[in-house]
Order: structure tokens, then C-alpha cells, then sequence
């Protein structure tokens, strides 16, 4: 699944469906389904399905009726037993099983057998009346009928309009996690791969389409169809998909001969061009890296209506939200081209990572998230080298340093159990955390090695499941050839390194390079560390802990990483290395240094303390000259120098010290790492009454990047980076009332207005100027009444952020409740909406109504555990740092049922809050202070 850049769901049930969905369920209490609560007669009592009875086989027939909004299936499931049982346990949610029997493969007649279901564990039960024999095949045979999904999970409606406002349905599927199971009763495990054989029914006038291409198409009647669909090769049940619409589609053949289709709504297919264009390069890259045929004669990439996360790998059939697939060249701006671009890449190239291979539980997810996430960057620096996305991949991980300092955090891998466990895997921690650390071994192993061990892993395990060790075993066996140094493999399979150059002798003088042993350090413990650096004439002294922020942070004691440390100095930009793997150690450098700068390009997973006057060297150094080190060196500055103030390892003083020199940059990233430091600052002291404070530092703010801000050309010229960094400047200086910005972009909406919304805004300024538009309430009518317009589709978000940054409550409050409604603002951008709402000084207290007297119905559509309700949980309260709010948060999260109560994502809510208590304490009167000696 692609990462929740934004989020959503779906309308709530008619009447008539509710009550549908009530009768089918008294019916099958009265067929004696077992429900709920008194489970002494359901024979299996773990959330696990056992692993006796193994399917081979799936044969599917799914009817559904987009009118009537339900849909009937027939499961035949061909399975081995393993050791004689009675029993077969399965995965079913919420479908009425109308039938069920067992059939031995050897023409026996099939025994009738008796159904029993347990919800909780979301399983049936089929016994049978004589034991299935250990190393004998059966089939089982299942009829059922169910609702479509009201939610985004399963077999789920979504709709859209035509331009001529017609209505129309369409029905698609969203498995991963653990939805299959509401689509066709299955043995719903990653690890229980089979092939599948489906046929769907549907009218003439739509089209099916699933994982494989269409074999042949029968007439059952004149107004049914049934499509037959080839057999899948082996997979996971969660990789299943099939979609009944009346899409369109364009297509082209890749180089290796696969065929790539774009499917969207018959108005919308003008915008598939790139995406199209895209997804050939792309499989053809991966084809070419991995040195292994995608083994699928096509790769359908379609673009849903409602879609709750980015997008999904379902192999040969990726589905995607449609601001994550759709482009147009006249409207889209050029983050929404990189984005694009990054969430295709990261679909395909989970048809190898995830799909060919896979892990063996959900523990494990960041062996599918951490490595798409990753292959992102491999890919399209390659593919697409205009878009530069090297120079985005840093902000990755200061995102997952954020979340993974505070104790809530967990391991990347980490046991779980239930739906709502498994649904919380997907966060910063299986994704970008995991691309990090993968990023890291690939700069220590050089890129070489590193592809090498990939391949070998994919090789070895293709079309099966794997763990954790499975994949550094596969990268230990390689012998890494750094220069022209010699490596010998050694007896015992490790390689050894022969002397090398004394440069960067400390950690290869014929050490082991043991790649299990440095990755467990970063995969089974949570954090990360931080490297104290200590300068004593040639002498370097380190020593390491466990970075964590937060008021009553537990002692880093019993942590220990295998840090692959890498430093430049004022004498030598070479790059040297130094894999630290104790508490504490020296380096000795040939001559004595005015400054050494730790983590070159932070290409490494941890921060760097400079003690003494270690960040004195370096502040002076970005003030006189700031080019001498890269970019990426210079925002990784910014951004430990404020982690360290949160630990109390520095004075604020010291880390507003070091942005003055921000006055001089031009770089994006830097840039944009400044502002991620300093607004957040503003916008906690704008809560609170801080005499003026406030005003003063927003001032100092802009003043930092007057400048640049003035520089930039009201147009779409440029470079992608250069582009993104012009739609950050413009917004950052209209939200916070720069007057020259504040001007012009009303000039260009009233342009805007009077020509209807016909004249062509620069794509990048848009934002900016429907910002500022939507102040006034006429003109944020005006911005609702484009909203509406299917020509404004592309814009949407924009438009959202917009109107969501209103002064108004009732408009805002509106907008919210919109949002859960579904018709006007589509519930899958509902997450984004309240947290919008949240930042902006009129909406704070809203948001945080809203989502306490709507908290059911948020849950009901989006799902516990789910990214989106994490969105919405750490979105709304991120700025909170009153005594009184913390109380507030946590009386309202533990008034919840347990399940609730003990999602990370509140623990997160709760322990920011709690830091940025203790941070206004602390530094609200020292930055007061360095103000008015500094700016004022």
C-alpha cells in the first residue's frame, strides 16, 4: 500500500441497505450461525488459523448487483490436510454463508457439513461428519451472499458523477490487511499462498477486471455476462483484486513485452497519459535491477473514486486514489507529478518485494513498505532523474525520527495479533524508518553489494515467504569490493576485508562484516541513537545512546546499535567510515581539525551531538561559508540542532543561532527544513497568550526568507525542486500575511473570479492564491462552487486546504461535517480536512469536537488501527501544550472501550503534548529573550 500522504472512506448505508444487511443477519442467527459472545462450541480458540489444512487453489464466482448493492459468491477451495482433523477452520466477515460442503478429490460424493461462525476472530468453522485423512486433497465448497462494503475494505461500493451529473457505481476491492475475507471465505494469511481461478458476473454494459486477463466471456443471459479470468500464479489472498465499473482505459507495451493499461472514469481518461508513460519506464526498470521477468502477461493501474490510502500493489492489478494516478499537463503542479511518479514506482516495485516475495506475517511488513518506500528513490532517480527525489529522501526519515523518538514507538519488526494491530503497522515505522535503514546499509555496503543481495534474496525466495534473517543472510553472502581492495570469502561464508588503506582502517582490519548482526541493532529495538562527539586535539571521542524525548523518558540503558558512522572535516571532504559497535570509542585523525561533521549527507539513521564548542565550529561555518558542505549536511544541521534543545543538550539560543544563516540559503531542502523547525514553534506560542512573542517570531520567520520569497516568479518555470520550493515559499508567506504576497495573490484570485474560473493560474501558485481568496466569504463560496465542477477535479486538494483556512466557523464546521457526509467533499479526504481545520487558529477547537462527538462513525469508516484515524488523532492535538488540553486528551481517550483507548497513535497524541508542555516551559522566555538581542 502506498503511504497515507492524504486519506479517506465512504458514505454511510442507506436506509433500505441497513435494513437489508439487518435481515440477512437475523436470518443467519436463526440458521443457527454461531454469534459473538458464547463461543464454548466454536472448536478453535486462536486468532492464527492452524496450519493443518493448506489451500492450493481457489476457484471463484462473484455476482455482484450494483443495484441492489449486494453481491453472491461461490468459494470452492482445493486443500491439502496435513494430520487428520475434523475441523476446517477459516477466514469469513460479515458474509451469510447459505451452503457448505466437503468433497474428496478421489470422486467421493461431497458430505454436507455444519457451519459455525466466531466474529471476534472473524472465522467459521466447517465440521465434518467423517475426518479428512492426513496427505489426502479435498475441496470445499462454500455459497454465500453479502452486502458491498460501506467502508473502504472488501468488496466496497464507490461512485462518481458524470459530467452531466449522472450518478453511476462501481464496485472495487481493498484486501490488504485482512479484507479478503468480506469478499470470499479464505485462509486470510500472507503465508497461505495459492492460485486463484476467478469469474465475476456482471451486466454487458460494464467491465471486469482482476489480477489476470480475461480468458473468455460467456452470455449467460442477454443482459448477464460472466467473465473467466486465467489462473493467478501462487500469492497471498491479500493481493486478490477484481473491479466491476464502466472505466475506460489506454495502454502501451512495455520493452520485456508486458502490456500496461491505465483505467479511469470514461470522463477523466485524458488525464492517464502520464501515469501510462510512467508505469512503462518503470516496469522495465525493475525488470532490468532485479534480474527477474515480472511474471504476469499485464499490469493494470486503475484510478478508484474512493480510496481510503494511496494506492495497492494488487499484483497485476494496482489500484490507486485518483489524485495518486490522474495528471493533467495544464493543471497538476509538479509535486503532484513527483508524487505520482513516487506512488507508482512504490506499487510496481512491490510486484517483486511483497508480491513475488513475501513476508511470512504481518510482523514483518517492513520487508514489503521499507523496501517500496526505498526502491522509490532507486528507481526514479534513475527513470526520472528531472524530478531529483534524492533531494526529498532526507525529509523521510526526519518524519520517522519524530514519531520514533518518543516511547511509543516500536521495533520496525514487532509481534502482533489482531486486524487492528496489524492495521497499525502501517505507519512511519514500516515505511519510511524501514527505507532509512535500508538506505543506510546500501551507503555502508556500497550500492553494488547491495543490489547483489537483493537479488539473491528475491531469487532464492520467489513465490514464498520469508523473515527478517532471510534477508540478511542473503546479504552477507556477498563480498563487497570497495576500490580496489581484495576480499577474501572466508570458510565460514562471512567476507573478511584485507588491510586497507588507513584511512578508513578502524572497522574493516579483517573484521567480520556481519550484516545480521548490525540489523538486528535497527530492526528489533525501537529508537534510535544518538552520537555524542567529543574533539580533544587529533583525538575523536563517541559515545552513544538512545535518543528520546518526552518528560519521563526511561533510561537508554540495555540499547546498543551497530552505527556505520561516516564523517568530513575542515582538512579532508573525503568521506571516512567507522562501524561503531560499543557505548563508546575513539577515532584518530592524521592532523588536528577545526570542525568534523558526522552523518555526510545523513545518509545514516542517527543524530550528532557536538560537544564544547563542537556547534560553535560549525554555526560559524554556515554563516561564512554554508556551500562548503552539501545541502542534505546543512538541513540535517537544522534539524538535530532542535532535536537536541528537546533532550536539554542545548540552549535554544544556540539552535536560533545557527538559523540565522538561513538568510543566505537557497537550497530547498535546508529551506524547507528551517521552516519545518521554526513554524511549529510560532504556532504553539500562537495558542497561548505570549504577549506578542508570537508576532515577533513570525516576523523573524519571514525576515529569514524575505528574500527568497521575493525572488520567486509567479509561474511554472523551473526545475521540480525549484518548482515545490516556489509553492512552499508563496504559501508559507500568504498563510503568515506577508504583505507583497498577501497582495499579489489577491490581485490574481480577482482575475480569477472575474473570468469564472477560466483563466489559467500557474499551477504552483494556485494554492497560495486560492488561499487568499478563501478569506473573504464571497470568495470562498466562489472557490465551493469550483470545487463542484468535475473540471476542477485535479484541484481538489488545493481547493480543500483553502477553504478549510476560512476564519469563518460555520464555514468551517461545514466543511467538517461535508466530509462525514460524503456527497460534496468525498469522506476519503475527510482526515485531511479536520487536520487542516486543527491548524488553523479558528478551527483548533472544532476539530477537536468534531472528532470527539463523531469518534464512532470515524472508526466505523476508516477502521481502528488505521493510518487515517492516526492522522486524525496526532493531527488535531500536535499543537496542543496546556496542562488543561493534556487533560482534555486523555480523560476523552480513556472514556473509550479499551481497543481505543490503547492505539499507538494516542499514546503518540498524548506524549507530544506532554513535550511540548515542557518545551514552552522551558524555552518560551529564552527565545523571547534571543529576539529582542538578535532580530528586533
Amino acid at each position: 500500500m502506498a503511504a497515507l500522504l492524504r486519506a479517506g472512506a465512504l458514505p454511510g448505508p442507506p436506509a433500505a441497505v441497513a435494513a437489508g444487511l439487518l435481515a440477512l443477519l437475523s436470518l443467519a442467527s436463526a440458521l443457527g450461525g454461531e454469534r459473538g459472545g458464547d463461543s464454548a462450541r466454536f472448536p478453535w480458540d486462536a486468532v492464527r488459523l492452524p496450519k493443518h489444512v493448506v489451500p492450493l487453489r481457489y476457484h471463484l464466482l462473484i455476482h455482484p448487483n450494483l443495484t441492489t448493492l449486494t453481491f453472491a459468491g461461490t468459494a470452492a477451495i482445493e486443500v491439502t490436510v496435513t494430520q487428520q482433523t475434523s475441523v476446517v477452520i477459516l477466514h469469513s466477515k460479515r458474509l451469510h454463508i447459505t451452503g457448505a460442503a466437503i468433497e474428496a478429490a478421489s470422486g467421493h460424493p461431497a458430505q454436507e457439513v455444519q457451519v459455525l461462525e466466531h466474529q471476534p476472530f472473524e472465522q467459521v468453522a466447517l465440521l465434518a461428519a467423517q475426518p479428512l485423512q492426513a496427505g489426502h486433497n479435498y475441496t470445499l465448497s462454500i455459497q454465500y451472499l453479502a452486502n458491498l462494503s460501506e467502508s473502504f475494505h472488501g468488496f466496497y461500493k464507490s461512485t462518481y458523477r458524470t459530467r452531466e451529473g449522472e450518478l453511476r457505481v462501481l464496485a472495487a476491492t481493498q484486501f490488504e490487511p485482512t479484507a479478503a475475507r468480506m469478499a470470499f471465505p479464505c485462509f486470510d494469511e500472507p503465508a497461505f499462498k495459492a492460485r486463484f481461478s476467478i469469474k465475476i458476473r456482471r451486466e454487458p454494459k460494464h467491465l471486469a477486471l482482476s489480477n489476470m486477463p480475461i480468458v473468455k466471456s460467456v452470455n449467460i443471459t442477454p443482459w448477464l455476462v460472466e467473465d473467466h479470468f486465467d489462473t493467478t500464479v501462487k500469492m497471498s489472498t491479500y493481493l486478490v483484486a477484481f473491479i466491476v465499473s464502466d472505466f475506460k482505459s489506454i495502454s502501451k507495451t512495455t520493452g520485456h513485452g508486458v502490456k500496461i493499461s491505465v483505467y479511469t472514469v470514461p470522463d477523466k481518461i485524458n488525464q492517464a497519459d502520464y501515469a501510462l508513460d510512467a508505469a512503462v519506464k518503470l516496469l522495465d526498470f525493475y525488470e532490468d535491477y532485479f534480474s527477474i521477468p515480472y511474471p504476469l502477461p499485464k499490469q493494470d493501474l486503475a484510478a478508484i473514486p474512493d480510496f481510503q490510502s494511496g494506492a495497492m500493489e494488487n499484483w497485476g492489478l494496482t489500484t490507486y486514489r485518483e489524485s495518486a494516478l490522474l495528471y493533467d499537463p495544464e493543471k497538476s503542479s509538479a509535486s503532484s507529478k513527483l508524487r505520482i511518479t513516487m506512488i507508482i514506482a512504490h506499487e510496481l516495485a512491490h510486484q517483486w518485494f511483497g508480491n513475488l516475495v513475501t513476508m511470512e506475517w504481518w510482523n514483518d511488513l517492513w520487508l514489503n513498505e521499507g523496501f517500496a518506500k526505498f526502491m522509490e528513490f532507486v528507481s526514479v532517480s534513475i527513470t526520472h532523474p528531472e524530478l531529483r527525489v534524492e533531494d526529498f529522501f532526507l525529509s523521510k526519515c526526519f518524519d520517522a525520527m519524530s514519531v520514533d523518538a518518543l516511547n511509543s514507538s516500536h521495533p520496525i519488526s514487532t509481534p502482533v495479533e489482531d486486524p487492528a494491530q496489524i492495521l497499525e503497522m502501517f505507519d512511519e515505522v514500516s515505511y519510511e524508518k524501514g527505507s532509512c535503514v535500508l538506505n543506510m546499509l546500501r551507503d555502508y555496503l556500497t550500492a553494488d553489494v547491495f543490489k547483489a543481495g537483493l537479488v539473491q534474496y528475491l531469487q532464492k525466495y520467489s513465490y514464498q515467504n520469508t523473515k527478517n534473517a532471510d534477508l540478511w543472510n542473503s546479504m552477507t553472502d556477498i563480498c563487497p569490493t570497495v576500490g580496489s581492495d581484495k576480499n577474501e570469502r572466508q570458510g565460514d561464508g562471512f567476507c573478511r576485508r584485507s588491510q586497507q588503506s588507513s584511512s578508513n582502517a578502524h572497522w574493516t582490519k579483517g573484521e567480520t562484516l556481519d550484516v545480521r548482526a548490525m540489523m538486528d541493532t535497527w530492526t528489533l529495538q525501537k529508537g534510535f541513537p544518538m552520537v555524542t562527539v567529543t574533539v580533544r586535539g587529533k583525538n575523536v571521542h563517541l559515545q552513544q545512546e538512545r535518543y528520546v524525548k518526552g518528560v519521563d523518558s526511561p533510561s537508554s540503558t540495555g540499547y546498543l546499535w551497530h552505527i556505520p558512522l561516516t564523517y568530513i572535516t575542515s582538512k579532508s571532504d573525503a568521506v571516512q567510515r567507522f562501524l561503531m559497535t560499543t557505548k563508546a570509542d575513539v577515532i584518530i585523525l592524521p592532523e588536528e581539525v577545526e570542525w568534523v561533521k558526522f552523518n555526510v549527507d545523513m545518509n545514516g539513521y542517527y543524530i550528532v551531538h557536538y560537544e564544547d564548542d563542537g556547534w560553535d565550529h560549525l554555526i560559524n561555518l554556515l554563516k561564512e561559508n554554508h556551500t562548503v558542505i552539501s545541502s542534505n549536511d546543512r538541513a540535517s544541521l537544522i534539524n538535530n540542532v532542535f532535536q537536541l534543545v528537546r533532550v536539554k543538550k542545548l540552549s535554544i539560543s544556540k539552535a536560533f543561532d545557527l538559523t540565522l544563516y538561513l538568510k543566505h540559503e537557497r537550497e530547498i531542502m535546508p529551506v524547507l527544513q528551517g521552516m519545518t523547525e521554526l513554524i511549529p514553534i510560532y504556532r504553539l506560542m500562537e495558542r497561548r497568550d505570549t504577549d506578542g512573542t508570537e508576532k515577533q517570531l513570525k516576523e523573524y520567520i519571514v525576515h529569514l526568507f524575505r528574500e527568497l520569497i521575493d525572488k520567486q516568479s509567479w509561474s511554472d518555470e523551473g526545475s521540480v525542486s525549484e518548482r515545490l520550493l516556489r509553492h512552499s515559499l508563496l504559501l508559507f508567506a500568504c498563510v503568515h500575511r506577508y504583505q507583497p504576497c498577501v497582495d499579489k495573490a489577491k490581485a490574481y484570485f480577482t482575475e480569477w473570479q472575474k473570468s469564472n474560473g477560466t483563466l489559467s493560474l500557474p499551477a504552483d501558485v494556485k494554492t497560495a492564491v486560492y488561499t487568499v481568496g478563501a478569506q473573504t466569504s464571497e470568495g470562498w463560496d466562489f472557490l465551493l462552487g469550483k470545487y463542484r465542477l468535475p473540471s476542477f477535479s485535479v484541484e481538489r486538494e488545493n481547493i480543500e486546504l483553502a477553504l478549510a483556512f476560512s476564519r469563518s466557523k460555520d464555514k468551517l464546521q461545514w466543511l467538517m461535517d461535508q466530509g462525514l457526509r460524503g456527497d460534496i467533499v468525498r469522506t476519503q479526504d475527510l482526515p485531511f480536512i479536520i487536520v487542516y481545520v486543527a491548524k488553523n487558529p479558528s478551527g483548533y477547537h472544532l476539530a477537536w469536537t468534531f472528532l470527539k462527538e463523531n469518534w464512532e462513525k470515524v472508526v466505523e469508516k476508516f477502521e481502528l488501527g488505521s493510518n487515517s484515524v492516526a492522522t486524525i488523532v496526532t493531527g488535531v492535538t500536535s499543537r496542543y501544550s496546556t496542562r488543561s488540553q493534556l487533560a482534555q486528551v486523555k480523560e476523552f481517550f480513556s472514556s473509550l472501550e479499551e481497543k481505543s483507548a490503547r492505539l499507538h497513535c494516542v499514546q503518540q497524541a498524548i506524549e507530544t503534548i506532554e513535550d511540548n508542555i515542557q518545551w514552552m516551559d522551558r524555552n518560551l522566555e529564552k527565545v523571547k529573550t534571543w529576539l529582542q538581542s538578535n532580530y528586533l
